[in-house]
Parts: C-alpha cells; sequence; structure tokens
C-alpha cells in the first residue's frame, strides 16, 4: 500500500537530501488501529508538502535531534521519523593506509568508495566492500558525485595527487575533507593554496595533518586515528560544535529497500523511542514475516523475539500496535540481559 512512499524515501536519501516520514494512525485505543496515511518530504520541500505548522516544526525538531518525534493532534497520533543520507567515506589513494581505512569505515557504517589510477591498488579482491573508481583522480571527481553528506580522505601516494585531489575537493560542499602528511608538508600545500588565491575559510574547514594525535604509528592504527576523528566529526561536528546532528538516526537500508517490493504480507517494527541503555535507538528497523522469516534487528534477545511473536498478530489483524519493551531492573535480570532501558516500539501490517 505504501511501496511508493519508501520508494520515493530511498530516492531522497540515495540524492543526498535529508528526509521526514510521517506515519498517520486512527487509534482503537491507546496502543492499537490502523494506519491511515504516510507523508514523505524532503527537508527543503517541508512546507510544501507538509501545510500543518505544527507538523513542520516537529519535522524540523525531528532533523535537529536526529530523533522520531510523536505528536497528538486533532489530525490524530502523528510518528515523525527523520532520516539521513548514508554517509560515505571516500579514500582518495589505494595505498597500505587505505586497506585498514576502508574495513574499519565499513564496520562503523560508511559506505566506502576508493580511487586510485593503479589498478594493482584499486580492485575489488583488494576492497571487496567498496565502489572502485580505477583512473585518474582529477577526473574520478565526475563519476564520484560528491553530495553534502560524502567525507573525502586523501591518501595518495605523492605531493602532486594530494595537491590534485584537495583542489577539486575545495568545489564541493561536502560533510568532510582530510589529507594525511607531515605538518611541514601540510603548511606547503596550504601556503600555495592560499597564493593561488583559495580562501581562508575555504582552507580551515581542511582537517590536515589528519587523524587525533594518538601517536599512531602502523597503517592500522594510522586508520584508526583517521577514523576516529571522521567518527568525532560526524557526531559532533568540527571543533566539537555540532555542525552535524548530535544523534545520527538509525538507518537500516536493507529494511527499507524491502519495503519497496510488493510481496507476502508482513509486518514492519520500528522503535519509536528509547530510555536507558538498549541495544539499538530510536529509529531501527526490522521486518517479520508471519512464517516466522525476519530481516534486520531491533536489538535481539528475548525481547525481540517477543515483539516478532506479537507481530504475527498485528499481521493477522490488518493494523498496527505499540508495544513496551521492558529491559530494566527485575525483567532485564530474569532474562539474563545486560541492558537496563525501556523501548516503545511500533508494528505495522503491510
Amino acid at each position: 500500500m505504501f511501496e511508493n512512499i519508501y520508494k520515493n524515501l530511498l530516492n531522497i536519501i540515495d540524492s543526498g537530501e535529508e528526509a521526514v516520514l510521517l506515519t498517520f494512525m486512527n487509534h482503537n485505543d491507546t496502543k492499537s488501529g490502523k494506519i491511515k496515511d504516510k507523508i514523505i518530504s524532503s527537508k527543503t520541500n517541508l512546507e510544501k508538502n507538509i501545510k500543518d505548522k505544527e507538523l513542520i516544526n516537529k519535522s524540523i525538531e525531528s532533523f535537529d535531534t536526529g530523533k522520531p518525534q510523536f505528536v497528538d493532534s486533532d489530525l490524530g497520533s502523528i510518528l515523525i521519523e527523520p532520516f539521513f543520507p548514508e554517509p560515505r567515506l571516500i579514500i582518495l589513494g589505494g595505498g597500505h593506509i587505505a586497506k585498514p581505512l576502508a574495513e574499519f569505515g565499513k564496520q562503523v557504517g560508511f559506505k566506502i568508495a576508493v580511487v586510485d589510477d593503479r589498478p594493482f591498488f584499486a580492485n575489488t579482491s583488494r576492497f571487496p566492500d567498496a565502489e572502485i573508481i580505477c583512473e585518474d583522480f582529477e577526473s574520478s571527481f565526475e563519476k564520484l558525485n560528491i553530495k553534502k553528506s560524502d567525507f573525502i580522505v586523501i591518501v595518495t601516494r605523492g605531493h602532486r595527487h594530494d595537491g590534485v585531489c584537495l583542489r577539486k575537493a575545495l568545489t564541493f560542499d561536502n560533510n568532510y575533507t582530510g589529507m594525511i602528511g607531515s605538518k611541514r608538508r601540510v603548511d606547503g600545500m596550504i601556503k600555495q593554496l592560499l597564493e593561488e588565491g583559495y580562501g581562508e575559510d575555504a582552507l580551515s574547514k581542511i582537517n590536515t595533518p589528519i587523524g587525533l594525535r594518538i601517536g599512531a604509528v602502523t597503517p592500522e592504527e594510522i586508520a584508526i586515528s583517521i577514523i576516529a576523528e571522521i567518527i568525532s566529526v560526524r557526531r559532533n561536528g568540527r571543533d566539537g560544535n555540532k555542525i552535524n546532528k548530535a544523534s545520527w538516526p538509525e538507518f537500516d537500508s536493507e529494511v527499507i529497500e524491502k519495503m519497496v517490493e510488493e510481496d507476502d504480507t508482513k509486518a514492519l517494527i520500528t522503535i519509536m523511542s528509547s530510555k536507558g541503555s538498549v541495544p539499538r535507538k530510536a529509529g531501527a528497523k526490522m521486518i517479520a514475516w508471519y512464517d516466522g522469516r525476519t530481516l534486520g534487528s531491533i536489538g535481539g534477545g528475548c525481547s525481540e523475539g517477543e515483539v516478532i511473536v506479537k507481530a504475527r498478530d498485528v499481521i493477522l489483524n490488518k493494523g498496527y500496535e505499540i508495544v513496551h519493551v521492558d529491559m530494566t531492573g527485575e525483567v532485564a535480570e530474569d532474562e539474563g540481559m545486560v541492558c537496563g532501558g525501556t523501548m516503545e516500539v511500533l508494528i505495522e501490517s503491510f
């Protein structure tokens, strides 16, 4: 019924924009009912797609906090969910630092793209989880389609290639640009760019020498220092000024992609809110089918199992139900859980 909504959501996210999804509910009681409608909008088109001022303000609040909002109004109960593009880590240079950097980046939730003009370094055997571009660095930018959500790391094999990459990167308004190199080498590059007419404001956004100062020596240690700095910028913004979102929403791309398909009846399970120590935060999603198959996770364990069982009833009733999941105190202890929080979980039949 709402496959096109999720298709539009993916299109907005893939274009590099933030999106908000509004789910309108008609209650039978305080915890169950029917889904009345869904509206999707990019951040730039809020006023065009959402007419209610309160809902626009709550949508903006969701973007600012990275957390879903739940509203009770004359229009009914409405769940407002923010979605941000999956961050992409673009690694310019496929050498000894790039390999562990790509691996660590993948593990902490980045899409990976690797560029190098040498086939021996730019190949899927070396980078099995990355988009590979094997050509000269300057022309590679035409294929990268740089978005605001992208993080660029320059780790090429030489000063000349670094300069080419940095000059191209400075033409884009992306989330982060960092360049490896000694302080002397970096200072020389910055001085040269100033002489070429690049502004100090633009150059001040370059993170260089790249990485947190942890005394890293080996390629793996250097990669860890770089990815740690990138995580800090992603979560806290540059210099801790929270230029980016303090809480990056959970985004389960496989789950959203599956929602586009018209297949067997299923239930979409979403964490609406969470408190305390829980395995996954608000916004996390999974799918449960009536035959017991699942995709994604809201944290695992017995609590997830109970929600999956409840999803079977929701599928049969063709509506929705809100389930309270308690992981605190004696409840958690009895189940052998190490968590200590609670979650409000929405189960929708599709």
